[in-house]
Protein backbone atom coordinates (compact mmCIF):
# COMPACT_ATOMS: atom_id res chain seq x y z
CA UNK A 1 0.00 0.00 0.00
CA UNK A 2 1.32 3.52 -0.81
CA UNK A 3 2.24 5.72 1.51
CA UNK A 4 0.45 9.00 1.01
CA UNK A 5 0.88 11.02 4.19
CA UNK A 6 4.82 11.18 3.80
CA UNK A 7 5.97 14.96 5.85
CA UNK A 8 8.90 16.39 4.92
CA UNK A 9 11.48 18.63 6.97
CA UNK A 10 10.54 21.87 8.56
CA UNK A 11 9.52 24.82 7.21
CA UNK A 12 6.33 23.53 5.64
CA UNK A 13 5.07 27.17 4.72
CA UNK A 14 6.33 28.89 1.72
CA UNK A 15 6.43 32.44 1.02
CA UNK A 16 8.33 34.82 -1.24
CA UNK A 17 9.12 37.14 1.72
CA UNK A 18 12.64 36.89 2.96
CA UNK A 19 14.88 38.94 4.96
CA UNK A 20 16.05 41.26 1.57
CA UNK A 21 12.49 42.07 0.43
CA UNK A 22 11.69 43.12 3.82
CA UNK A 23 15.06 45.56 4.28
CA UNK A 24 14.49 47.21 1.41
CA UNK A 25 10.63 47.60 2.50
CA UNK A 26 11.88 49.47 5.23
CA UNK A 27 14.37 51.47 2.79
CA UNK A 28 11.46 52.37 0.92
CA UNK A 29 9.22 53.22 3.64
CA UNK A 30 11.90 55.98 4.95
CA UNK A 31 12.63 57.54 1.62
CA UNK A 32 9.01 59.69 2.10
CA UNK A 33 11.03 60.95 5.70
CA UNK A 34 14.09 61.86 3.92
CA UNK A 35 13.21 63.73 1.22
CA UNK A 36 11.10 65.67 3.24
CA UNK A 37 14.18 66.49 5.69
CA UNK A 38 16.05 67.96 2.46
CA UNK A 39 13.20 69.91 1.77
CA UNK A 40 13.06 71.41 5.39
CA UNK A 41 16.51 71.62 5.98
CA UNK A 42 18.39 71.44 2.83
CA UNK A 43 21.03 69.24 1.09
CA UNK A 44 23.22 69.31 4.20
CA UNK A 45 20.93 66.71 5.59
CA UNK A 46 21.46 64.65 1.73
CA UNK A 47 25.41 65.12 2.96
CA UNK A 48 24.43 63.63 6.18
CA UNK A 49 22.59 60.35 4.50
CA UNK A 50 24.87 59.71 1.94
CA UNK A 51 27.68 59.71 4.44
CA UNK A 52 26.13 57.24 6.63
CA UNK A 53 25.06 54.82 4.12
CA UNK A 54 28.43 55.44 2.26
CA UNK A 55 30.50 54.71 5.98
CA UNK A 56 27.99 51.72 6.81
CA UNK A 57 28.11 49.57 3.46
CA UNK A 58 31.94 49.89 3.44
CA UNK A 59 32.52 49.08 6.39
CA UNK A 60 30.55 46.18 6.41
CA UNK A 61 31.67 44.96 2.66
CA UNK A 62 35.49 45.31 4.61
CA UNK A 63 35.06 43.22 7.66
CA UNK A 64 33.35 40.70 5.32
CA UNK A 65 35.81 40.60 2.44
CA UNK A 66 38.44 40.21 5.16
CA UNK A 67 37.04 37.50 6.99
CA UNK A 68 36.45 35.53 3.84
CA UNK A 69 32.60 35.71 4.16
CA UNK A 70 30.62 36.56 1.33
CA UNK A 71 30.00 39.93 0.82
CA UNK A 72 25.87 40.74 1.44
CA UNK A 73 25.72 44.36 1.69
CA UNK A 74 23.25 43.82 -1.33
CA UNK A 75 20.92 42.66 1.60
CA UNK A 76 19.61 46.43 2.94
CA UNK A 77 20.48 46.13 6.01
CA UNK A 78 23.80 47.84 6.44
CA UNK A 79 22.11 50.56 4.10
CA UNK A 80 18.98 50.52 6.74
CA UNK A 81 21.41 51.21 9.44
CA UNK A 82 22.94 54.13 7.96
CA UNK A 83 19.85 55.50 7.14
CA UNK A 84 18.54 55.32 10.53
CA UNK A 85 21.69 56.48 11.91
CA UNK A 86 21.73 59.63 9.73
CA UNK A 87 17.91 60.27 10.74
CA UNK A 88 19.20 60.48 14.45
CA UNK A 89 21.44 63.33 14.09
CA UNK A 90 21.43 67.13 13.44
CA UNK A 91 21.39 68.29 9.64
CA UNK A 92 24.57 70.51 10.30
CA UNK A 93 26.85 68.18 11.90
CA UNK A 94 30.28 67.80 10.71
CA UNK A 95 30.82 64.63 8.40
CA UNK A 96 33.30 62.72 9.63
CA UNK A 97 31.04 62.19 12.74
CA UNK A 98 28.67 60.64 11.19
CA UNK A 99 30.84 58.14 9.51
CA UNK A 100 32.52 57.46 12.46
CA UNK A 101 29.43 56.81 13.89
CA UNK A 102 28.15 54.23 11.37
CA UNK A 103 31.74 52.94 11.62
CA UNK A 104 31.32 52.01 15.00
CA UNK A 105 27.54 50.62 14.52
CA UNK A 106 28.60 48.43 11.63
CA UNK A 107 31.77 47.13 13.21
CA UNK A 108 31.34 47.15 16.85
CA UNK A 109 27.73 46.47 17.48
CA UNK A 110 26.88 44.49 14.33
CA UNK A 111 29.85 42.80 12.77
CA UNK A 112 31.21 41.40 16.53
CA UNK A 113 28.18 39.33 17.58
CA UNK A 114 28.11 37.69 14.10
CA UNK A 115 26.63 40.08 11.45
CA UNK A 116 22.95 40.21 10.38
CA UNK A 117 20.08 38.83 12.77
CA UNK A 118 22.62 38.04 15.78
CA UNK A 119 23.42 41.82 17.25
CA UNK A 120 21.93 42.15 20.90
CA UNK A 121 21.10 45.80 20.34
CA UNK A 122 20.20 47.80 17.19
CA UNK A 123 23.30 49.26 15.05
CA UNK A 124 21.63 52.66 14.92
CA UNK A 125 20.73 53.74 18.27
CA UNK A 126 24.06 52.17 19.36
CA UNK A 127 25.48 54.14 17.10
CA UNK A 128 23.99 57.37 18.06
CA UNK A 129 24.64 56.53 21.99
CA UNK A 130 28.25 56.70 21.57
CA UNK A 131 28.34 59.65 19.39
CA UNK A 132 26.24 61.43 21.71
CA UNK A 133 28.73 60.14 24.44
CA UNK A 134 31.39 61.23 22.74
CA UNK A 135 30.76 64.70 21.27
CA UNK A 136 27.91 65.90 23.08
CA UNK A 137 28.54 69.33 21.54
CA UNK A 138 27.78 68.46 18.27
CA UNK A 139 24.90 65.67 18.76
CA UNK A 140 22.82 69.05 20.42
CA UNK A 141 23.77 71.84 17.85
CA UNK A 142 20.35 71.99 16.04
CA UNK A 143 19.64 74.26 12.88
CA UNK A 144 16.13 75.68 12.07
CA UNK A 145 13.96 74.85 8.77
CA UNK A 146 15.71 77.08 5.58
CA UNK A 147 12.94 79.16 5.35
CA UNK A 148 13.59 80.74 8.80
CA UNK A 149 15.40 83.79 9.44
CA UNK A 150 19.33 83.28 8.56
CA UNK A 151 21.59 83.18 11.40
CA UNK A 152 18.93 82.33 14.00
CA UNK A 153 18.84 78.98 15.77
CA UNK A 154 16.79 77.35 19.04
CA UNK A 155 16.70 74.54 20.75
CA UNK A 156 14.33 71.38 19.88
CA UNK A 157 10.95 71.55 21.79
CA UNK A 158 11.95 68.99 24.20
CA UNK A 159 14.88 70.88 25.02
CA UNK A 160 12.72 74.06 25.60
CA UNK A 161 10.51 72.62 28.10
CA UNK A 162 13.58 70.73 29.73
CA UNK A 163 15.53 73.84 30.53
CA UNK A 164 13.42 76.77 30.30
CA UNK A 165 12.86 78.24 33.88
CA UNK A 166 10.12 81.17 32.00
CA UNK A 167 6.55 80.41 31.33
CA UNK A 168 7.03 83.22 28.36
CA UNK A 169 9.51 80.76 26.40
CA UNK A 170 7.22 78.08 26.32
CA UNK A 171 5.02 80.29 24.26
CA UNK A 172 6.74 80.31 21.10
CA UNK A 173 6.82 76.41 20.90
CA UNK A 174 5.76 75.12 17.35
CA UNK A 175 2.01 74.02 17.04
CA UNK A 176 0.93 70.14 16.51
CA UNK A 177 0.78 71.86 12.96
CA UNK A 178 4.41 72.62 12.88
CA UNK A 179 5.07 69.60 14.72
CA UNK A 180 3.46 67.27 11.82
CA UNK A 181 4.65 68.53 8.69
CA UNK A 182 8.43 69.15 10.52
CA UNK A 183 8.23 73.45 10.87
CA UNK A 184 10.66 72.66 13.70
CA UNK A 185 13.93 71.96 14.80
CA UNK A 186 15.45 68.52 15.28
CA UNK A 187 17.25 65.10 13.81
CA UNK A 188 17.12 64.98 10.27
CA UNK A 189 14.60 62.03 10.44
CA UNK A 190 12.26 62.77 13.32
CA UNK A 191 10.73 66.08 12.67
CA UNK A 192 7.88 65.57 9.83
CA UNK A 193 5.56 63.49 11.91
CA UNK A 194 3.44 63.15 8.39
CA UNK A 195 6.43 61.73 6.35
CA UNK A 196 7.07 59.07 9.12
CA UNK A 197 3.66 57.81 9.02
CA UNK A 198 2.95 57.07 5.30
CA UNK A 199 6.06 55.09 5.59
CA UNK A 200 4.90 53.44 8.66
CA UNK A 201 1.50 52.59 7.16
CA UNK A 202 3.23 50.86 4.21
CA UNK A 203 4.87 48.63 6.58
CA UNK A 204 1.54 47.83 8.67
CA UNK A 205 0.20 46.99 5.06
CA UNK A 206 3.02 44.98 3.73
CA UNK A 207 2.66 43.14 7.00
CA UNK A 208 6.37 43.52 7.56
CA UNK A 209 5.89 45.34 11.35
CA UNK A 210 2.76 45.26 13.91
CA UNK A 211 1.13 47.29 15.81
CA UNK A 212 1.92 46.12 19.52
CA UNK A 213 4.94 47.41 20.09
CA UNK A 214 4.29 50.83 18.40
CA UNK A 215 0.80 51.52 20.06
CA UNK A 216 1.74 50.11 23.63
CA UNK A 217 5.19 52.55 23.22
CA UNK A 218 3.26 55.74 21.90
CA UNK A 219 0.52 54.75 24.39
CA UNK A 220 2.45 54.81 27.45
CA UNK A 221 4.28 58.57 26.72
CA UNK A 222 1.26 59.50 26.34
CA UNK A 223 -0.63 58.59 29.40
CA UNK A 224 2.57 59.27 31.63
CA UNK A 225 2.96 63.06 29.54
CA UNK A 226 -0.52 63.85 30.20
CA UNK A 227 -0.50 62.30 34.08
CA UNK A 228 2.87 63.78 35.13
CA UNK A 229 3.96 66.04 32.91
CA UNK A 230 1.89 69.45 33.56
CA UNK A 231 1.79 72.07 35.97
CA UNK A 232 -1.17 69.73 37.87
CA UNK A 233 -1.83 66.32 38.01
CA UNK A 234 -3.23 64.29 34.83
CA UNK A 235 -2.88 68.29 33.32
CA UNK A 236 -0.40 67.48 30.54
CA UNK A 237 0.05 67.95 27.12
CA UNK A 238 0.03 64.16 25.85
CA UNK A 239 -0.39 65.02 22.38
CA UNK A 240 2.74 67.88 22.39
CA UNK A 241 4.89 65.03 24.06
CA UNK A 242 3.55 62.51 21.17
CA UNK A 243 4.20 64.58 18.07
CA UNK A 244 7.57 65.60 19.17
CA UNK A 245 11.65 64.89 19.89
CA UNK A 246 11.95 61.04 17.98
CA UNK A 247 9.07 58.84 19.72
CA UNK A 248 7.55 58.37 16.24
CA UNK A 249 10.73 57.55 14.35
CA UNK A 250 11.94 55.02 17.31
CA UNK A 251 8.63 53.56 17.64
CA UNK A 252 7.89 52.63 14.47
CA UNK A 253 11.36 52.18 12.79
CA UNK A 254 13.35 51.26 15.42
CA UNK A 255 11.73 49.89 18.62
CA UNK A 256 10.29 47.24 15.95
CA UNK A 257 13.63 45.54 14.67
CA UNK A 258 12.79 41.94 14.37
CA UNK A 259 16.22 41.12 15.42
CA UNK A 260 16.09 43.27 18.71
CA UNK A 261 12.64 43.06 20.30
CA UNK A 262 10.47 39.90 21.72
CA UNK A 263 8.71 37.37 19.31
CA UNK A 264 6.08 37.04 21.28
CA UNK A 265 2.88 38.80 21.60
CA UNK A 266 3.33 39.86 25.17
CA UNK A 267 6.79 40.07 24.76
CA UNK A 268 5.93 43.07 22.02
CA UNK A 269 3.82 44.59 24.75
CA UNK A 270 5.95 44.49 27.48
CA UNK A 271 8.65 45.79 25.37
CA UNK A 272 6.50 48.80 24.40
CA UNK A 273 5.45 49.58 27.65
CA UNK A 274 9.10 49.52 29.09
CA UNK A 275 10.25 51.63 26.22
CA UNK A 276 7.45 54.36 27.11
CA UNK A 277 8.16 54.49 30.91
CA UNK A 278 12.02 54.87 30.37
CA UNK A 279 11.69 57.40 27.49
CA UNK A 280 8.89 58.93 29.69
CA UNK A 281 11.74 59.08 33.07
CA UNK A 282 14.58 60.44 30.94
CA UNK A 283 12.72 63.31 29.34
CA UNK A 284 11.20 64.25 32.69
CA UNK A 285 14.12 63.59 35.13
CA UNK A 286 17.18 62.70 33.55
CA UNK A 287 20.06 65.15 31.46
CA UNK A 288 19.00 64.91 28.34
CA UNK A 289 15.61 66.12 26.86
CA UNK A 290 15.06 62.98 24.76
CA UNK A 291 15.05 59.53 26.10
CA UNK A 292 14.00 57.66 22.78
CA UNK A 293 17.48 56.00 21.57
CA UNK A 294 18.31 55.25 25.29
CA UNK A 295 15.14 53.26 25.88
CA UNK A 296 14.81 51.16 23.21
CA UNK A 297 18.42 50.27 23.60
CA UNK A 298 18.01 49.52 27.50
CA UNK A 299 15.00 47.17 26.20
CA UNK A 300 17.25 45.29 23.69
CA UNK A 301 19.10 44.48 26.47
CA UNK A 302 16.11 42.56 28.51
CA UNK A 303 14.72 41.28 25.01
CA UNK A 304 16.45 37.85 25.82
CA UNK A 305 14.48 37.87 29.59
CA UNK A 306 11.35 39.39 28.08
CA UNK A 307 10.79 36.07 25.53
CA UNK A 308 12.13 33.37 28.35
CA UNK A 309 8.85 34.62 30.64
CA UNK A 310 6.58 35.68 27.58
CA UNK A 311 7.05 32.37 25.90
CA UNK A 312 3.54 30.53 24.61
CA UNK A 313 2.78 27.13 25.95
CA UNK A 314 3.35 24.09 23.94
CA UNK A 315 0.20 23.13 22.65
CA UNK A 316 -1.19 20.14 24.80
CA UNK A 317 1.93 20.29 27.38
CA UNK A 318 1.22 21.48 31.08
CA UNK A 319 3.10 23.28 33.75
CA UNK A 320 5.40 20.90 35.96
CA UNK A 321 4.19 20.90 39.91
CA UNK A 322 6.81 20.52 42.04
CA UNK A 323 5.80 18.11 45.02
Amino acid sequence: MTNNFLISASPHIKSKTNVKRIMWAVVLALLPSGIASIYIFGIKSLYVIFTCIASACLTEAFIQKFTHKPIAISDGSALITGILLAYNLPPAIPLWIPALGAIFAIAIVKCTFGGLGRNIFNPALAGRAFLMISWPEYMTSWVNPRWWPDGVSSATPLAVIKTSKSPFALQGLPSYLDLFIGNRPGCIGEVCIIALLIGAAFLLWKGYIRLFIPFTYIFTVGLLSFAFAGDMLFSGDWLFYIMTGGLILGAFFMATDMVTTPITRKGMIVFGVGCGLLTFCIRKWGGYPEGVSYSILMMNAATPLIDRFTKPKVFGGRKNVSL
